[in-house]
């Protein structure tokens, strides 16, 4: 019943030190997206699970793709355990939220799944001998750039999850200073030192806007190196990520500037998601380029 469960809630630090005064309605609002999140994690496992089942007993898997798709269910459920271990660490001692580190490994592993099901999806799409053919027309500096932008956006991403983490993104609402200054005071008054790049707020922060201006240079010398490319095929793909990043960029200064309400947080969120797709697609297509199309006249 749902006063079992409110009671159960009670008993965790959370409600102690955070939210004592809640009411039956204002918890059933946060069990409600918990429970969502776990229930979409199921119907994603059966999904796969069905769908693999299904198509290994039609024969319709292509050779040499049946232990990528096992590795994938197996990813998906180590993430299910990962989301555990998260969870459990919000239940213990004088926690109030999950670890953050905790959280940057449970979404690190999930965009990781991300980028698997995206870059595959693109190799299947096209016939063996086609990315057989392409691949001897390869861009290999693109290529270069293309592994640089998803490391560096990837380890964005994981600053990210530190940042939400520790609700780090109502803190210092202004931009491009913080506080009136570069690096935000206090950014390292708390002991052990270590301890700051993950529970330091103004920190926090600072590093997932250093690691953004970063990210942008590396996009806009990887975008301004495919414009020598003859083909439209990368050029488009450059294009279209470049257009991303710049929309990103915006939302996070956006997201800084209102004290990170959910909603643009949200949708800042969705904007890394499409970006990183975007970042695998700019370099796929530098290593298996589209035949270029010539006009008849």
């Amino acid at each position: 019943t749902w006063e079992a469960e409110f009671a159960a809630y009670h008993a965790i630090p959370q409600f102690e030190l955070v939210n004592p005064d809640m009411t039956l309605a204002e918890f059933k609002t946060i069990y409600w997206w918990e429970w969502s999140h776990r229930q979409l994690g199921r119907l994603i496992g059966a999904v796969w699970a069905i769908g693999f089942l299904w198509f290994l007993a039609r024969r319709r898997i292509p050779s040499g793709w049946t232990p990528r798709l096992l590795a994938l269910g197996a990813l998906g459920g180590l993430q299910g355990a990962i989301g555990w271990w998260m969870v459990s660490s919000g239940l213990t001692g004088r926690m109030v939220a999950v670890a953050s580190h905790r959280l940057a490994v449970h979404l690190g592993l999930a965009f990781a799944i991300l980028g698997l099901i995206a870059w595959w999806t693109m190799r299947l799409r096209r016939p063996e001998a086609d990315l057989l053919q392409a691949r001897r027309q390869r861009n290999q500096g693109l290529m270069a750039w293309g592994a640089a932008l998803a490391c560096v956006a990837f380890a964005q991403i994981l600053l990210g999850a530190l940042v939400a983490g520790i609700d780090a993104g109502r803190s210092f609402p202004e931009w491009p200073l913080m506080a009136g200054a570069v690096l935000p005071p206090g950014a390292f008054e708390l002991t052990p030192q270590w301890r700051n790049f993950t529970e330091n707020a103004g920190l926090v922060q600072f590093n997932h806007r250093l690691l953004g201006y970063i990210l942008a240079a590396v996009g806009l010398f990887a975008w301004l190196r495919s414009r020598r490319s003859a083909l439209d095929d990368i050029r488009g793909a450059f294009d279209a990520m470049t257009l991303m990043l710049v929309a990103q960029i915006g939302l996070g200064v956006v997201t800084v500037l209102y004290g990170a309400p959910w909603q643009v947080a949200i949708v800042h969120q969705l904007g890394a998601v499409a970006l990183f797709v975007l970042i695998l697609r700019a370099r796929f297509a530098a290593l298996y380029p589209r035949p270029q199309r010539i006009a008849r006249g």
